[in-house]
């Protein structure tokens, strides 16, 4: 009988476009932990799929002349055949267009409409008169009123990673044409997250197998006070409202779109003949969600508010592992530049699947963001898995070929060897905890770590000169290969494919559990098959030509350099003025903001900037800052900032500019 009935996702990658590396790394993270708990007694199911609904779709339908369901048709394929290549391992890739999805968002609303969680009101919502459209939160961007920061879009800021309502942006833009978007009113329906606070509060400190930054990271938006959420959009393509006088109106794309987990798990069951709600009424599952960090609030505070507020015994989040994020050489990824590695150039480089595979878990951003660069995809193959575990494995094949004809040695095991396996176990043992965290990085430096200890015991046995224990030191080696086979193929499926087929074992053995990873697999006697090199080295000129290929168009970036050029009339409008800080205290609710009073010579204003995390109160008091002192005031946090504060960032800190003492406050700067 199965231990534990395991449900993993990852966050469901949008229709709109061809995923990245970037992307990827949620889709592969989930894959191997449902590899890895496939090795275990638990009963499994990996379920993802494609993020359907929303105005992207609306709008690229009328880029490329298609309807919304043919956009769909034509990137969930693509999609589908990228993850495919890749031996993503899901049980069912589903779609969120699907009538599963309709009928179950709609049953959830009116659950937590019934319960009294859903109210209506007027809302101000962004609009762009020159497309003549409502826009959707990610076709607007703007400056954060949280932090300051310019990378705000309509749902959340990613440089604080606050969780946004398009309309508090300040200098809203759209980003379908570049027009100034303005404020128009239209009738919602709101989830009424305040009301759901003190539930979520007490569901959210009761996880004691999140992350303590998870956790404090989640706590955090509950403490600053949760606003209510739109839940619906003025738009013809997503789950219609199941509300007379509703029709015209369809639900929120990061309302439904979670929903998805639930109704991809029963398009999935429906096919096999079972009830869905076994895995999300079930509350002895555990569901297992990945993620990027930009995601955490939709899965931390809004999906399970929704079900909350649904009341109907479904399943919450047991354990969320987010990533930060992967950039690529310094930079963003960008297809329309052709910068960075996407799925289908991913396919293109002819570079063997396990390879891809291994550089994202060996470099998935558990703690920090992480550059790819073509120098270390190189030498990650030519030293880890080619001078590592490539070397080992062939080493152990080709000397029981050399010295044996292929047929394992018929030998007890001497001390050495006992002792050596039980090193390896306890490795092993380790291993298993690390991935039951989801610590996936760590396990696999854990499995590369066995394998080098493979290499070590080979060279301090030299079985090419010391006979008198080469047959003990070929057979653990051949057994340290079987291993291998075991606890890697979460990672690398097809390397231990070849590996466990080239030990003359059943092919679909290296899926045994766990448990038989530590177990001696070949007793004596077996014959072998002839040794393949698992991988090769990639050579200079190949990994050259790849990093000229996606650098990205010099042409396209000028442009794009161009385009954000502004001309020197625009420039001198600024007035920018010494200003000396007299007073400086956090802004209650923000982890980010300071509030400055300063004096500008003949007036004092009062500024609100992000800089929290970057300074304390008392060490800015007394300093001579410089502003920009003609912009019109602002409401950041609802607090008015009468002007901004220029400081310079680097990848590691924000600094503010300061100028010498012997210049007076007010004085201008030129």
């Amino acid at each position: 009988m199965p231990k534990k009935k395991i449900l993993i996702t990852c966050a469901l990658p949008y229709v709109n476009n061809i995923p990245h590396l970037g992307n990827i790394i949620q889709v592969l993270s989930a894959d191997v932990f449902a590899r890895y708990q496939r090795h275990t007694e638990n009963e499994v199911i990996y379920i993802c799929g494609t993020d359907e609904h929303g105005t992207t779709t609306e709008t690229i339908a009328l880029k490329e002349g298609l309807s919304p369901q043919e956009v769909c048709d034509k990137y969930y394929t693509k999609h589908k055949e990228i993850y495919e290549w890749f031996n993503v391992s899901f049980d069912h890739f589903g779609r969120t267009s699907t009538q599963f999805q309709h009928n179950i968002t709609q049953d959830i609303f009116l659950k937590a409409y019934d319960n009294g969680y859903i109210f209506e009101k007027d809302l101000d919502q962004t609009y762009c008169p020159k497309c003549k459209k409502f826009l959707a939160d990610r076709f607007v961007e703007g400056t954060c009123p949280h932090c300051g920061g310019n990378n705000a879009r309509g749902d959340q800021c990613e440089d604080c990673s606050k969780v946004l309502d398009a309309k508090e942006l300040i200098n809203p833009t759209c980003t379908l044409c570049r027009a100034t978007a303005e404020i128009r009113t239209s009738r919602h329906l709101f989830l009424d997250l305040p009301q759901l606070s003190d539930k979520l509060k007490e569901w959210i400190e009761s996880k004691n197998n999140w992350s303590q930054n998870a956790k404090n990271f989640s706590l955090g938006w509950i403490k600053e006070g949760l606003e209510p959420r739109c839940i619906t959009r003025d738009l013809k393509w997503g789950v219609k409202v199941p509300l007379k006088g509703w029709e015209h109106k369809v639900f929120y794309v990061w309302f439904d779109a979670c929903i998805g987990y639930i109704s991809i798990t029963a398009d999935y069951c429906s096919k096999k003949g079972e009830d869905w709600e076994m895995w999300w009424k079930n509350q002895e599952v555990l569901l297992y969600q990945f993620m990027g960090k930009d995601n955490v609030p939709f899965h931390a505070i809004m999906f399970p508010s929704t079900l909350i507020a649904a009341n109907d015994n479904y399943v919450l989040v047991h354990q969320i592992s987010s990533t930060e994020y992967l950039n690529y050489e310094g930079g963003a990824f960008s297809k329309s530049r052709n910068r960075g590695i996407f799925g289908t150039d991913v396919i293109d480089s002819k570079i063997p699947v396990d390879i891809w595979r291994y550089y994202i878990y060996i470099n998935r951003p558990e703690k920090s963001d992480v550059d790819f660069t073509w120098e270390d995809f190189q030498k990650r193959n030519n030293e880890e898995l080619v001078g590592n575990l490539g070397n080992f494995v062939y080493r152990a094949q080709s000397f029981v070929n050399k010295y044996y004809e292929g047929i394992v040695p018929e030998v007890e095991d001497g001390p050495e060897d006992i002792e050596f396996y039980r090193q390896v176990s306890d490795i092993v043992d380790e291993m298993q905890t690390e991935l039951e965290k989801t610590h996936l990085k760590t396990g696999l430096k854990l499995a590369m770590k066995i394998s080098r200890m493979g290499n070590q015991f080979f060279q301090e046995n030299e079985p090419w000169k010391n006979e008198k224990r080469r047959a003990q030191t070929v057979k653990t080696s051949l057994n340290l290969c079987a291993t291998l086979a075991i606890v890697l193929e979460p990672y690398l499926p097809e390397t231990t494919e070849t590996i466990w087929k080239s030990l003359n074992l059943n092919a679909s053995n290296h899926h045994l559990l766990w448990s038989e990873a530590k177990q001696i697999h070949l007793k004596g006697g077996e014959k072998m098959r002839k040794p393949k090199i698992l991988f090769k080295k990639l050579e200079e000129d190949f990994i050259k030509k790849l990093k000229e290929k996606y650098v990205g168009s010099k042409e396209e970036i000028k442009e794009d350099n161009v385009s954000n050029m502004i001309k020197y009339e625009d420039f001198s409008k600024c007035e920018f003025k010494v200003a000396l800080v007299e007073s400086v205290e956090k802004v209650e609710g923000s982890k980010k903001l300071l509030k400055l009073i300063v004096d500008i010579g003949n007036e004092k204003r009062q500024i609100v900037a992000g800089m929290a995390e970057h300074y304390s109160p008392d060490e800015l008091i007394g300093k001579k800052i410089i502003i920009v002192a003609n912009l019109e005031p602002a409401k950041l946090f609802g607090i008015e900032s009468q002007g901004m504060l220029l400081a310079a960032e680097t990848d590691k800190d924000v600094t503010i500019l300061t100028v010498d003492k012997d210049i007076e406050a007010g004085a201008k700067i030129r």
